[in-house]
């Protein structure tokens, strides 16, 4: 197995990286927000309620 930053070989201290450096990268990725998980959410939290509201209330009872 490889370091997903440098390339090089694991250490079994570091697994899956290869030094206390590349862990310290990734890690500065994640919160720096480098990385990001797909989402078809919406950005909006309005538009979020929205979506939820749609999904839970039946059609019947909504105000006409």
């Amino acid at each position: 197995m490889t370091c997903p930053i440098c390339s090089a070989n694991t250490d079994p201290r570091y697994r899956p990286f290869c030094s206390k450096r590349c862990a310290d990268i990734d890690l500065a990725r994640w919160l720096g927000e480098g990385y990001a998980i797909p989402s078809n959410d919406p950005d909006d939290a309005e538009e979020v309620m929205d979506a939820l509201e749609k999904a839970l209330v039946p059609e019947s009872c909504k105000p006409h």
